[in-house]
């Protein structure tokens, strides 16, 4: 994977939820049509770059178990992560849970109601 986008209803909402709980970057593009650079980290981290854009037509279903093609964010505290998602407006939708070995993982709406995942590394999950 190379890159991922964002749809979003509110895109200054979703800039805010991004950039505060994620410490992203987020940026207007110099383009004609609305889209916003989204920088994860620094060049030389591991990890991949995107964008966020105006939605194009509904919001995913609250009833559907995955709407969207689910991005996965790595994080070093999941606890601490969980609280500040839903402190600035996103929902937990699957409480955190061990991959043996792996780590922990969880998932999430942010305020456009999109799926993605956060996991912290953690070998001694079980």
């Amino acid at each position: 994977m190379i890159h991922f986008e964002i749809s979003a209803g509110n895109v200054e909402r979703a800039k805010k939820f991004y950039e505060t709980v994620f410490s992203w970057k987020i940026e207007r593009s110099e383009g004609s049509m609305e889209y916003w650079n989204i920088i994860t980290g620094e060049q030389e981290e591991p990890g991949i770059d995107g964008g966020l854009m105006k939605r194009q037509g509904g919001e995913p279903g609250a009833d559907a178990p995955i709407s969207t093609y689910i991005c996965t964010i790595d994080i070093p505290n999941i606890d601490e992560y969980l609280r500040r998602i839903q402190k600035h407006g996103g929902t937990v939708t699957m409480e955190k849970k061990p991959i043996r070995g792996v780590g922990w993982y969880a998932y999430c709406l942010d305020t456009e109601k999109n799926i993605f995942g956060v996991m912290q590394s953690d070998k001694d999950a079980r």
